[in-house]
């Protein structure tokens, strides 16, 4: 296999290795209240493309 091809494979371990990582930054406290930030944020960015979508479109057809 080439190296470009490896590179964009995650195999179990490197999954492993970042769930371990990140339990011993944060601890298993921090985890829900990182997670229910996130999907906020993500929510927030969602609802803004969707706004500008809307935007955009009522301007074409005007």
């Amino acid at each position: 296999m080439s190296l470009s091809y490896t590179l964009g494979i995650v195999s179990p371990w490197q999954i492993i290795v970042v769930v371990a990582l990140v339990l011993l930054l944060f601890g298993g406290k921090k985890i829900p209240e990182l997670m229910r930030g996130l999907g906020s944020g993500i929510k927030e960015f969602k609802d803004a493309t969707k706004e500008e979508d809307d935007k955009g479109g009522k301007e074409i057809n005007s």
